[in-house]
């Protein structure tokens, strides 16, 4: 399943390319893109985990930056 979420607070690319890198990594992730233009991330996930992907995509996005936050 496909799904676009805002990011809150990501303050700039590099952030986000260590971001996209660590979710990527979490099981279940078929794959993750995280735009600092625009905000936002895009992963591509199985749905029937949907809620344990985020909550552990939403810790990797605060091990790099705390500010940041995924907005469902």
């Amino acid at each position: 399943m496909k799904k676009t979420y805002k990011m809150q607070n990501l303050d700039c690319a590099n952030c986000a390319a260590k971001m996209e890198t660590a979710i990527g990594k979490i099981d279940g992730v078929e794959s993750c893109s995280i735009s600092f233009m625009t905000q936002k991330m895009t992963l591509v996930a199985d749905e029937s985990r949907l809620d344990d992907i985020l909550t552990a995509a939403q810790n990797a996005v605060k091990k790099v930056d705390r500010a940041c936050k995924i907005i469902k």
